[in-house]
Parts: structure tokens; sequence; C-alpha cells
């Protein structure tokens, strides 16, 4: 599946007291990072809307100046939901303080689920692979 790249300079109004990134702004910009993959693969965002982020861990500070890059790239499709597999690389640093799975599903102009249609191209790459089954096994 193809990737989604998104960047953000962390900025003095991003911070916490702690003077690193605020968790707050980091699942906000992990989630509009996400929700653009979805919403590129399915073609239409008004048909996509979030149903479940899988626990994100905070594993590094991020201090203020850093850029932060995303990379989002769809790992599972279901009947009408979309898992999306971001991680956050502090590019700076050279660390990755995030990374996680978000579902997202397809829904009409109701907000009822609908079946997207959807299939993911066949694979024999090991990191892709085991995205994979993570996401298949996600609840």
């Amino acid at each position: 599946m193809k990737e989604y790249f998104n960047s953000r300079l962390v900025k003095s109004e991003e911070l916490n007291h702690h003077n690193t990134l605020f968790a707050g702004r980091t699942a906000e910009w992990f989630v509009e990072s996400s929700f653009i993959a979805a919403a590129s693969t399915l073609g239409d965002p008004k048909n996509v809307v979030c149903l479940n982020i899988h626990g994100l861990l905070f594993k590094n500070p991020v201090n203020c100046g850093e850029i932060v890059k995303f990379t989002s790239r769809v790992v599972h499709l279901g009947k009408s939901s979309i898992v999306v597999y971001t991680k956050m690389q502090a590019e700076l640093a050279k660390t990755t303080p995030v990374d996680g799975f978000i579902t997202f599903i397809a829904v009409d102009e109701d907000g009822n689920k609908i079946y997207h249609g959807l299939t993911i191209d066949d694979t024999d790459d090991e990191e892709e692979l085991a995205l994979r089954e993570k996401a298949k096994n996600l609840r």
C-alpha cells in the first residue's frame, strides 16, 4: 500500500509543563496523519470516521525545535474497516517516539457503515506482513 507522509515543527505552543511535546498535540497529529491515509485510500474524506485508536505508547520525549515526520499506511482492510499503521519519527533525535494503529470505518452520508470494496495488495515484505498480522488481531 502507498505510504503517506506529513511533517511538523515542534514549536513552543505545542509543549507541556515539562517543555516537551504535549501528548494531546501528538495524538491530534497522529490521528490526522492516519486519517489522511484512510481517506486517500477510500477516495473521499466525507466517507471516513475514526472508530478506535489502539493505544498510543509514548516512548521518547520530543523537544522544542524538533521536526517530526509521520508515515502512515493502510495495513488491513475489513468489509467496512480500514486499519492504518502510523509511526512518528523525530528527525533530529533519530528516535521513533510513537507508533500504532487506528481503525476507521467507511460510512455513507447518514453515518451508517458501508462496504468499501477495497482490497490490499499481496506482499512478501516481512515487516509489512508482521504489521498486517498485528492489525488483523486488533479489537
